[in-house]
């Protein structure tokens, strides 16, 4: 029996992400990372520049078994609070790292100092996740891994965690959607339905999703595991049939 993977979130952090300075490209790109190695994420959480949230929500996710990719907020400069946030969440004091340094110095030699270094300041205990574009180190405590806000910095940083610590995770679970379009009923109609597979299919997830167009139509499936998510479905034509509703297969 394969052992259960954990639940997979990212922090998206930056007050320039909310106030709409910057758009956000990190959620769609973190999924697609992870589903092309067979996972998916759990959740996913909005941050703006606060300390005190930051550590109160670090406090929560570091009590989890959650694996956690964090994204923005490690600079030096004063509007950067992740990295003192995640010490404080865990009681750590910060410290000069010294393979962070000695990778700063590579890059940037003397005129590494002396602001730059400041970047080389972690939680203590902290391991060190390689930055393939200037070589600013990312720092991991606890199954949460800590990225710049640059996407071209943090999604291969996000790559190179999965693929050094995850692997044995990938594709353990093929997880599959089946879905049809149920044709002119409105939820309310169909709600004992659902209630009914939510029950028999504990495992499943099942979805539905109103579509505005011009004609009323539901999105209507189910979500998990590959068999039992195609056996469901089966069962959800027949019974959508016999409550009087036409439905449709959808393109794949």
């Amino acid at each position: 029996m394969s052992e259960k993977i954990p639940n997979i979130g990212i922090y998206i952090i930056g007050d320039e992400i909310l106030s709409g300075k910057r758009q956000d490209a990190h959620l769609s790109k973190a999924i697609e990372i992870l589903k092309i190695r067979g996972l998916c994420l759990s959740w996913a959480e909005y941050l703006g520049d606060d300390p005190e949230r930051l550590i109160s929500s670090f406090k929560r996710s570091f009590n989890t078994n959650d694996i956690v990719f964090s994204f923005g907020g490690i600079g030096a400069t004063p509007d950067d609070f992740t990295r003192q946030a995640a010490g404080k969440a865990l009681n750590l004091p910060i410290e000069r790292h010294a393979g962070a340094v000695a990778e700063i110095e590579t890059q940037f030699g003397e005129a590494a100092y002396p602001k730059r270094v400041l970047m080389a300041d972690f939680p203590k205990g902290a391991d060190l996740i390689p930055n393939p574009i200037n070589r600013v180190s990312g720092f991991s405590l606890n199954q949460h891994y800590f990225m710049p806000g640059f996407p071209q910095m943090s999604h291969p940083m996000m790559e190179w965690v999965l693929d050094m610590k995850y692997q044995h995770t990938f594709h353990q679970q093929v997880i599959s959607e089946s879905s049809i379009l149920v044709m002119d009923a409105g939820e309310s109609h169909l709600i004992d339905l659902m209630n009914s597979f939510v029950d028999k299919y504990p495992k499943l997830k099942l979805f539905s999703l109103p579509r505005l167009d011009e004609r009323r139509t539901i999105e209507l499936g189910m979500k998990g595991d590959a068999t039992l998510a195609e056996q469901a479905i089966i069962e959800i034509k027949a019974e959508i049939t016999s409550l009087g509703f036409a439905w449709s297969e959808l393109k794949k």
